[in-house]
């Protein structure tokens, strides 16, 4: 499940991506193969492991990633290290993440921001002014998130044996090459089985809970326009959380000299 629910994503991006961007000449290296990078995806090598007679090293005890981008923000769903085997999530585990994900701090602090900017121009969803509108925008918020998440990383994850996490890339690849696998995570995703597969449990868990939010949205938030921007929106919001995923570790290399990948 990759929409952060951080209003200002985009900022925070920039100034991730500006610390992580590598040498002119490296950039210029880089930008000469960009092409190649849309179709450039990395195959599964979990399964030739035991044929090869070595042993994969065990994943760590700790199933998520509890690291935090700028040390406020959750990164549980981030897998950092893939150079080894990584044993998929069971079904338990999938719904654990998006529980751990709904509760956490950030994100219901998050839900007090997305309602005040909405508050302000009386944008979707359109309740209208005064404090006990902003309740319910706040309310609206925080059931918007916690709908997508579970639909995504609980429900259509377990039934169509999707990983919801993000396998990051890291430095073994290529600047440009990362910034394009990272947007295309939004619509391929791991299977358990360690193939490739159309995103449904992503696509649909944010389509699924935009859907189930006419319930409580106003009519005049209710339309297919709106709801068309909204899908819109959490697209976007995902590409920015996988960007920050990806690079974030590379500030914190730089600036904390911490171990990355």
């Amino acid at each position: 499940m990759r929409h952060k629910s951080c209003p200002h994503g985009w900022l925070v991006l920039a100034v991730v991506l500006g610390a992580s961007v590598p040498g002119r000449s490296q950039v210029l290296e880089y930008a000469s193969d960009s092409a190649d990078a849309v179709c450039e995806f990395e195959g599964v090598m979990a399964g030739t492991v035991g044929v090869l007679g070595v042993e994969p090293v065990k994943p760590s005890a700790t199933v998520f990633n509890n690291d935090r981008i700028l040390g406020v923000m959750p990164d549980y769903q981030t897998v950092r290290d893939t150079t080894h085997f990584v044993k998929p999530l069971t079904v338990k585990e999938k719904w654990m993440l998006a529980v751990k994900e709904t509760v956490d701090p950030f994100n219901f602090a998050s839900a007090f921001l997305t309602a005040a900017e909405s508050q302000a121009g009386n944008e979707t969803p359109k309740y209208g002014e005064g404090w006990k509108n902003y309740g319910r925008r706040v309310y609206a918020a925080q059931l918007d998130f916690t709908t997508q998440n579970f639909f995504s990383a609980g429900v259509l994850a377990s039934v169509f044996h999707q990983d919801p996490r993000y396998y990051r890339r890291g430095t073994q690849s290529k600047f440009v090459n990362r910034i394009f696998y990272s947007v295309s995570q939004l619509f391929i995703a791991h299977q358990d089985s360690g193939g490739r597969a159309f995103n449904v449990s992503n696509l649909g868990g944010i389509s699924m809970g935009i859907a189930a939010s006419n319930i409580y949205y106003p009519s005049a938030s209710r339309t297919g326009g709106v709801m068309a921007g909204r899908v819109l929106t959490s697209l976007m919001g995902g590409a920015v959380g996988n960007l920050m995923s990806e690079f974030w570790p590379d500030v914190q290399g730089k600036l904390f000299k911490k171990k990355r990948f």
